[in-house]
């Protein structure tokens, strides 16, 4: 690998340090993570893998760590950006190919990981899928405790729960919704 592309991926990876989550700032939540921050606790969050699962788990930790790797360049694009899910998906499809060239011999296992996971074509990118959905809830639920919003993040709630397939991730999803619930009682007469 040329020393010169390496320092240019650097740049690119250092961007997700800085690049807040659109869903949060849509939301005007003060202070939002970033990108990185949510790669991150989804990359701690692999290493607690159930062993009964029978999973790559060094795989799954890179994935975490690849999954959004594309929105250095393209942004982190929502549901709400207007923008398709085929036409999110060829942007970042594109950028990867930019980035994984960068990345010498490397590059076509990276971009080989990242296409596995878009299209959810193995057990561990779709549990990969339910660390993402996990992560995204426990945010919604820490933002609602910390900002005291009870129910203003419901949307994010319901567009992951019911998703999560992996029986050990949704343990921990349904604990998160009973603290939810405990922290706020009257979230559980309106749901």
């Amino acid at each position: 690998m040329e020393v010169k592309k390496i320092h240019e991926f650097m740049e690119l990876v250092g961007r997700l340090k800085h690049m807040k989550r659109t869903g949060w700032v849509k939301k005007n939540i003060p202070d939002p993570e970033t990108i990185a921050g949510h790669m991150y606790r989804m990359a701690i969050l692999s290493l607690l893998i159930d062993s009964k699962d029978n999973l790559d788990t060094s795989k799954i930790l890179q994935m975490t760590l690849i999954h959004d790797l594309a929105e250095c360049i393209v942004g982190d694009i929502t549901p709400y950006c207007g923008v398709t899910p085929e036409e999110k998906h060829k942007r970042e499809d594109v950028a990867m190919e930019e980035i994984c060239q960068l990345l010498g011999d490397k590059g076509p296992t990276i971009l080989q990981m990242f296409r596995e996971y878009e299209r959810q074509e193995s057990p561990e990118a779709q549990y990969v899928k339910d660390l993402d959905r996990l992560d995204l809830i426990m945010q919604a639920y820490e933002y609602e405790k910390r900002d005291n919003i009870p129910g203003q993040l419901q949307e994010f709630f319901t567009s992951s729960v019911d998703k999560i397939k992996n029986p050990f991730v949704n343990k921990i999803a349904t604990e998160i919704i009973i603290e939810r619930n405990r922290l706020f009682p009257n979230l559980s007469k309106t749901e």
